[in-house]
């Protein structure tokens, strides 16, 4: 006979996985915004800045902005490989540099 299935412990565990990739998103994106300097901007600010950018539906702004956001994550990685090859010792990984990069692109 078959064990039957422990469903609560299933949907605990994915509310769980779920819990902590939203911690994850939320810590990538606080990354983000430290990495490109908009932690000078006053919260108020900043989420001005992010509705204009969220309501614009010109492609050709938001086209350009994708390119200049990919050339920023080129160039930090660029620095952090030449940065690596001079140091020889110690974690040379950045927590959730390369999975912000593919997450910032997912998310416009």
């Amino acid at each position: 006979m078959r064990k039957p299935r422990d469903f609560d412990a299933e949907l605990k565990s994915l509310e769980d996985k779920a819990r902590d990739l939203k911690a994850r998103k939320v810590q990538q994106l606080g990354e983000l915004v430290i990495s490109t300097g908009a932690d000078a901007l006053t919260a108020d600010e900043l989420a001005g800045a992010l509705v204009v950018l969220a309501e614009t539906k010109d492609t050709g702004k938001r086209e350009a902005w994708a390119k200049r956001g990919a050339a920023f994550f080129q160039s930090r990685s660029r620095r952090s490989a030449s940065t690596s090859d001079r140091d020889t010792g110690g974690d040379q990984s950045q927590p959730g540099g390369t999975q912000l990069a593919s997450s910032g692109a997912g998310a416009t």
